[in-house]
């Protein structure tokens, strides 16, 4: 498989980002190599391929090695790295490379039924669940005995509860649909950009591996349109603060999910929203007489984003707050009240 230079940049910083958790990518690993020598595509072997040896050499010792037919290209990966790069494991994986493997075959499609055989079985069916419906079906009035009576009942109040449960659901969801926008449904944290590259597929944008403190402790893939405004240095291990709510989206063929929060002047110049000094990744940020529970996923229907996020904006001292009708500006802040803002843009647009 043949892949151009930028693409093969961007494959192996995807797989350096998945190498500490290689466990959970196992088959998509095999896939790859199936086609590959190494990882990338390229012609020797990458960082990536160094680091994903690391994450996986002990589980391909305790688990992959028995079953080398279904690891077969992963297992193959392995012994070309071991014997070709020096002092790459103190103690090399024992392959056995004369073990009888199955063929990789796809299964053929079966041969469709001539049409009347296909009918002749339709007909069959249909008869042969009619006459199971009808043996199925109890004696039609009410039932006499004290058994049936009690079932009858027991169902009847089953039926009952159940669609007082699901009044019950569709008055919450009225009443919460009820709940006027506010920054309170946004999702902001505190996210730390690990690495940064150039969009293989689209100039303006680079591709950002992004740890915001997810329960699963995986990073997220952002892309972000900010290629005129920071440099790749730039955006290399540093924090930021990021929407981490919005609907993923895909652009130019790369997943993104979350969206990096900046400030943008009148003229064009676009700086980081930056957090408090001492942050961490996944630390949660709020505007002041907001700190509720935000959406899990921003619904794009109820326009909740677009409602909100025009009233973001920073002051003359560049602290970003929510400018409400009639009270006093809600400074954006973390748990203990320290503010957040962009560096030398007052009166700035955030997003």
């Amino acid at each position: 498989m043949s892949l151009s230079k930028e693409q093969q940049q961007a494959s192996i910083s995807q797989w350096e980002s998945l190498a500490p958790h290689i466990e959970d990518h196992i088959k998509e690993l095999n896939e790859t190599l199936k086609f590959n020598t190494f990882i990338a595509g390229t012609s020797k072997a990458s960082d990536a391929d160094l680091k994903v040896f690391k994450s996986i050499f002990s589980l391909a010792k305790s688990t992959l090695i028995k079953d080398i037919s279904s690891n077969r290209h992963i297992l193959r990966w392995i012994d070309l790295l071991q014997n070709t790069i020096e002092g790459l494991t103190d103690s090399k994986l024992i392959i056995d490379l004369n073990t009888e493997l199955n063929r990789e075959i796809k299964e053929k499609p079966k041969k469709k039924e001539s049409t009347a055989n296909v009918e002749d079985s339709k007909k069959k069916n249909v008869e042969e669940s009619s006459s199971a419906k009808k043996q199925s079906q109890p004696p039609k009035g009410k039932p006499t005995d004290p058994e049936a009576i009690a079932k009858a009942k027991a169902e009847k109040e089953a039926k009952k509860a159940a669609k007082a449960k699901l009044r019950e659901q569709q008055e919450a969801a009225e009443k919460a649909a009820q709940v006027p926008p506010n920054p309170s449904l946004i999702d902001l944290r505190v996210g730390f950009i690990e690495k940064a590259i150039k969009h293989p597929d689209a100039d303006s944008l680079y591709v950002s591996t992004i740890q915001m403190g997810d329960e699963d402790g995986k990073p997220r893939t952002v892309c972000s349109g900010l290629v005129k405004h920071f440099s790749l240095e730039e955006m290399q291990q540093r924090y930021v603060i990021v929407v981490a709510n919005l609907k993923p989206v895909t652009m130019r063929g790369i997943k993104s999910c979350a969206m990096v929060l900046c400030a943008a002047s009148p003229e064009g110049k676009v700086e980081f929203v930056n957090p408090p000094t001492g942050s961490k990744a996944g630390d949660k940020i709020f505007f002041e007489g907001f700190d509720g529970t935000p959406e899990k996923v921003l619904n794009p229907k109820k326009k909740i984003w677009e409602a909100v996020q025009p009233s973001w904006t920073t002051t003359s001292d560049f602290v970003v707050v929510y400018k409400q009708d009639g009270k006093p500006d809600a400074k954006l802040v973390n748990k203990n009240g320290e503010i957040c803002k962009c560096t030398t843009i007052a009166n700035a647009e955030v997003r």
